[in-house]
């Protein structure tokens, strides 16, 4: 497992989260953390997918992997920022590829909210999905 730590507190909103990410276990397992922690979850393991399916599943926040096969994390949030419709919801960046040192740059260039550095702890990306899931918040 990619993630470290396991203290997770539990959630009473049900914030929608979409995750995205081609490495399949570390998907499964964020997804499980998360649900476990009282939040929807949506998944997706390609960046194509993901794009053709987020206006029908309305995610409060984006959970989005940068290096990915296919479409990349910076393809699917610069697809993200350009259509209205989607524009506003936040992205929390996740990657164990890119340095801290390039992140400004990266997080201005692609409109990214936040970023996470694999391997990360459960309860910091808690903490970064409540900080941005108000801001993210849908009509349903």
């Amino acid at each position: 497992m990619r993630m470290k730590g396991n203290s997770i507190r539990m959630k009473t909103k049900k914030t929608k989260v979409m995750i995205i990410d081609d490495e399949k276990v570390f998907l499964e397992e964020l997804k499980e953390t998360l649900k476990l922690s009282g939040y929807k979850t949506i998944t997706f393991s390609d960046g194509t997918k993901a794009l053709e399916n987020v206006i029908k599943h309305k995610p409060d926040v984006i959970l989005l992997d940068l290096k990915m096969e296919g479409k990349n994390g910076f393809q699917v949030a610069d697809e993200l920022r350009k259509k209205e419709e989607t524009s506003g919801i936040p992205i929390i960046a996740m990657t164990g590829y890119y340095l801290t040192d390039s992140y400004e740059y990266i997080r201005k260039m692609y409109g990214l909210d936040e970023c996470l550095i694999k391997p990360f702890n459960p309860l910091d990306v808690i903490t970064k999905i409540e900080l941005l899931g108000n801001k993210g918040k849908t009509k349903s």
